[in-house]
């Protein structure tokens, strides 16, 4: 049986439509931003085919809500088998921190890894109703292995974001890494080296 994957994206959370309107007026696009393709839509073919790679559109992403992330989440739940491995990317990764602080996963989970994840910090990245309000302790029961990636020059979200999953997941792998942005590249490889030692 192939190793399944569950990659949640990331997206933006806003207090209001207004602000999310604000938002899409001011932000800039550029022809590369439009054409870029990222190590998530190469991470299958990178693993190779030992590995299954379900990576949904979650509902909104530019406009995100919790509940609607929640309802979408659990409604994949029936086609994900155990030891499963969590990938959150940017809003993705407080999305499952979140979810699984607060709820108990019906199945088995092999290891959560969290990529440039923020942790509660709507001043540098909107979060609206993706704020932790629970203790991480229900999370870190659920998942045997926790993995956080983080680089030092993330401007989106801060990498002091990383330190304060690390504080409340005191026994999670933290990895911060040099030059990689918010993680935006064609590939991962040090992703993949960890997927591929779990």
């Amino acid at each position: 049986m192939k190793q399944q994957i569950v990659l949640i994206h990331g997206g933006n959370a806003y207090q209001s439509y207004e602000d999310y309107i604000f938002a899409l007026k001011e932000k800039e696009l550029t022809l590369e931003r439009l054409s870029q393709v990222d190590w998530k839509k190469n991470l299958q073919e990178d693993l190779g085919e030992d590995f299954e790679v379900i990576a949904p559109r979650m509902p909104n992403a530019q406009n995100a809500k919790y509940l609607e992330w929640e309802i979408w989440f659990e409604k994949m739940i029936p086609f994900i088998n155990d030891n499963v491995i969590f990938i959150g990317h940017s809003l993705g990764g407080i999305f499952l921190a979140k979810y699984l602080s607060e709820k108990k996963y019906q199945k088995k989970i092999k290891a959560v890894i969290l990529v440039a994840a923020p942790y509660n910090s709507p001043e540098h990245h909107p979060l609206a109703d993706f704020v932790i309000t629970s203790p991480l302790l229900s999370f870190e029961e659920q998942s045997p292995k926790i993995i956080i990636f983080h680089s030092s020059d993330d401007t989106v979200v801060y990498p002091d974001n990383a330190q304060r999953y690390k504080e409340n997941l005191p026994n999670a792998k933290l990895i911060l890494l040099q030059g990689k942005g918010h993680f935006n590249d064609a590939h991962f490889h040090e992703l993949l080296e960890e997927i591929l030692s779990l």
